[in-house]
């Protein structure tokens, strides 16, 4: 984890292995969440890039009656 400081602006700078790690360009949109005391930044991707993401995921849950 590191840290990063707001500018008088209201701005921060990602870190470059953060951005090399997600994959993030210039330019692109983020979507900002508050949960509770933290601010969570989520990247906007394009439906194709989604292809295959919940490969191996176990759909073996049991589930609740009414989710049948």
């Amino acid at each position: 984890m590191e840290a990063v400081k707001i500018s008088p602006k209201f701005q921060v700078v990602i870190p470059r292995d953060v951005r090399e790690k997600l994959r993030l360009v210039a330019g692109q949109t983020m979507q900002v969440v508050a949960y509770g005391n933290r601010i969570e930044l989520i990247p906007e991707r394009e439906i194709t890039e989604m292809r295959g993401f919940l490969k191996g995921i176990d759909v073996t849950v049991e589930r609740e009656s009414d989710r049948l």
